[in-house]
């Protein structure tokens, strides 16, 4: 059993950034909402309460179950989680003048507290908070603060409870790494064995023992998650592994044969479905994006069925759910507002009547990229850029048409290949062109034109919760630009997506 460290989740958009900091760390780390009843057994080594949206202040405000003040393991309280530490030991947290956001500097380091070893005076820190702790109990000493933070962090003076209005998970906190890693390896005393090495084999191994000669039959999309978890599952079951990829006809240009062929040489047994003109079909004349989710969806199960039962005796589907599909499906404080439907939250199971197996599930989408890599799995696979399960259907705002997505997929190439031309791709998260429902006018030759335009759209992230606009090349950019209107017939303007997420979504739908 593996030790790990447990964070209570308050809301925070920071809270995944936590645990994959942590597990930078090679310690296993799990989010649970603020209200799980936490048991703690041997494995766990420490707890962790998140930032918030929300203000102490609040007659709303969320309040852990767990008893943090008499804690068996170390406590550490971040931004929300710290405030509520001070406000409910007798401190005062009050409204701030202004909202402080953004980078800061420590001007006074205890560097007497474990917390703080190897921390210097003048560290930078990201700050994100509209109250601030002005008075601490008698219980608890402050151990850092800054220009305009009187209580930056501060310690229990008995107990191993410590609190930060700052955020050590932020790349902008300089020293952040260093923090964690004091909290998580000193004060916690975990080891940090949990690798990628370890993970294949204890998860091989436990396929073996939970699935014994059973069937597993897999839908694969061509992506990273579905790709690793069917390797995980061949070097576990082997031959009573069943892959099925089905061709939704709102793939990438050359997708469909192209990622047929690289599974083969993966020897994995996959049987590819075209299923275009039934996808199509039922897309015709729909515009709103969450119904076109669904069609998709539904669909989806109802083709996958309609193959999987072609085969004899499977008790088992396996997905490539991965921690934040899981995450996102818990919500914080009673029903969460929709984004938009998740293609792994569908009605597989229940419509199929079997068990789910997913391999992936406790796992960061960078976490499983280098389990693919330990695997031995082709780059081709594991360096692809995520693309939504829904396919181009989301990236054509609008009704969809054959038309319209032969448009899309030829754009689309352009830019993709154009990227990996000139060793950009790489640099990039995600990339992918988007069909806008405008036609606008324009000169070719001596003719007006009256056509459509697209808009490019490039971000850079670790892990697609955050991200920013990629900055590519003004020179690429306008070679891009100008190759697909004259090559991709019915495009006469080509615009580039200069927002970030937030406020922004990666994609448009």
């Amino acid at each position: 059993m593996h030790q790990k460290i447990i964070i209570l989740d308050f809301g925070s958009q920071y809270t995944q950034l936590i645990a994959r900091k942590i597990r930078e760390l090679n310690v296993f780390c799990e989010i649970y909402p603020f209200n799980h009843d936490l048991k703690i057994d041997e494995s766990v080594k420490g707890v962790v309460l998140s930032g918030s949206p929300f203000s102490v202040l609040q007659e709303n405000a969320p309040f852990p179950t767990y008893d943090w003040q008499n804690s068996e393991v170390p406590v550490l309280g971040i931004c929300y989680g710290a405030q509520l530490m001070a406000n409910n030991t007798g401190g005062k947290v009050t409204p701030s003048n202004h909202r402080e956001y953004g980078r800061a500097n420590l001007d006074q380091v205890s560097t007497k507290s474990p917390i703080f070893k190897d921390v210097i005076t003048g560290t930078q820190v990201w700050m994100s908070h509209g109250d601030t702790i002005t008075e601490l109990s008698g219980e608890f000493n402050i151990i850092s603060s800054t220009s305009s933070i009187p209580v930056a962090a501060f310690e229990h003076k008995t107990k191993r409870i410590f609190g930060f209005q700052f955020h050590p998970e932020v790349y902008h906190s300089t020293d952040g790494k260093t923090i964690l890693k004091n909290f998580v390896l000193d004060v916690c005393e975990c080891k940090g064995d949990w690798t990628a090495a370890s993970f294949i084999d204890e998860t091989v191994a436990r396929l073996k023992a939970q699935l014994g000669a059973d069937k597993v039959v897999l839908g694969l999309s061509g992506g990273v998650d579905s790709t690793v978890a069917a390797v995980l599952l061949q070097k576990a079951i082997d031959k009573n592994l069943y892959c099925i990829f089905v061709n939704n006809g709102l793939l990438r240009k050359n997708e469909f044969e192209e990622v047929m062929e690289r599974y083969s040489s993966l020897g994995l047994n996959v049987k590819g479905v075209d299923a275009s003109d039934r996808f199509l079909d039922l897309l015709n004349g729909k515009t709103d994006p969450e119904e076109k989710r669904k069609i998709i969806g539904k669909t989806f199960i109802d083709v996958f069925d309609q193959e999987a039962h072609l085969i004899e005796n499977v008790k088992w589907l396996g997905q490539g759910t991965i921690y934040p599909d899981v995450i996102e499906s818990v919500s914080v404080n009673g029903p969460s507002v929709t984004i938009k439907s998740h293609h792994n939250v569908g009605g597989l199971p229940e419509k199929m009547n079997m068990k789910v197996v997913e391999p992936l599930r406790m796992l960061f989408k960078d976490e499983v990229r280098k389990i693919g890599v330990q695997l031995g799995i082709d780059d081709k696979f594991l360096q692809r850029h995520p693309f939504p399960g829904p396919g181009l259907a989301i990236r054509i705002l609008g009704d969809i048409t054959k038309e319209k997505v032969r448009i899309l997929q030829e754009a689309d190439y352009i830019f993709i290949e154009g990227l990996k031309n000139n060793g950009l791709y790489d640099k990039v998260w995600q990339a992918g062109a988007i069909f806008l429902p405008v036609n606008s006018v324009g000169v070719m030759g001596d003719e007006r034109t009256y056509e459509n335009a697209i808009c490019l759209r490039a971000v850079t992230s670790t892990d697609g919760m955050t991200a920013d606009w990629a900055h590519l090349p003004y020179e690429f950019l306008a070679d891009t630009s100008n190759r697909i209107i004259n090559q991709v017939k019915g495009i006469n303007r080509v615009v580039f997506d200069i927002s970030s997420k937030p406020p922004s979504t990666i994609e448009w739908e």
